[in-house]
């Protein structure tokens, strides 16, 4: 799929990795970009289309469907990381709020959306995972679930939408630079790497992008020696070592 000429709708759009796809999106020349999130902002180009949109409330999101009824590419990434370990005092209370967004937001938002895109030639549909879609890292254990039910339903997407012709992209990434991964210390990457990645994975019509080194390199353990990821899991987890990378 050509991302010039598009017309984009991008969920958590205001700030961080979202902002990142609607600047990325409209250097490669998108149309159009509505810009969706619970609180719109202004934005300056006249091609951004901003949106209120919490991808946890229904009304919401068949607000949007209604409104943004000339859509080809979705680009699902809102979404939020509490790190929790899965035996913390609110770690129920936290896995629930991750997965009406990382998870039940995905999934409201495709189902409305599937017809927009069928209508409007197959176009495609990406969801930002992360790399902890593949492992557990303990210390943000309840993340790790919501991601790992993200990934499952990405591939159900992919098998379900593929008859009307939409591509259905999952983007993997360590961390990020952006306010959700603010207590990290170490290595992370630049959003606006990432959505470049992915805009890249739609144009060769890849299924799956790995968009930055912690992701290839997790790849390619986990493809190798997935028990080695595990054994990783429990060390950080028994040396204490939070938030290594």
């Amino acid at each position: 799929m050509e991302i010039a000429g598009c017309t984009a709708l991008v969920t958590g759009a205001n700030r961080g990795l979202g902002k990142a796809f609607v600047e990325a999106l409209l250097q490669a020349g998108a149309a159009k970009v509505y810009a969706g999130s619970r609180k719109p902002g202004a934005w300056a180009d006249p091609r951004i289309q901003p949106i209120g949109l919490d991808v946890t409330r229904p009304a919401d999101i068949a607000a949007a469907a209604e409104a943004c009824a000339d859509v080809n590419l979705l680009v699902n990434n809102a979404g939020v990381m509490l790190a929790r370990s899965i035996l913390a005092e609110d770690s129920e209370a936290a896995l629930r709020q991750e997965m009406e967004v990382n998870v039940f937001g995905v999934l409201g938002m495709a189902r409305a959306f599937a017809p927009v895109l069928r209508r409007n030639g197959g176009g495609a549909l990406v969801n930002m995972l992360s790399v902890v879609s593949w492992y557990v890292y303990p210390f943000n254990a309840t993340y790790c679930t919501s991601k790992f039910a993200a990934l499952a339903a990405t591939d159900a997407l992919r098998i379900e939408l593929k008859a009307q012709g939409t591509r259905v992209v999952g983007v993997y990434a360590g961390f990020i630079d952006t306010d959700m991964a603010a207590r990290v210390q170490g290595e992370k990457t630049a959003p606006r790497q990432v959505a470049e990645r992915a805009l890249e994975g739609i144009r060769r019509g890849w299924d799956d992008v790995r968009a930055d080194k912690a992701a290839e390199d997790l790849w390619a353990m986990f493809r190798a020696d997935p028990a080695q990821l595990r054994s990783l899991g429990q060390t950080l987890w028994d040396e204490g070592r939070a938030w290594a990378v």
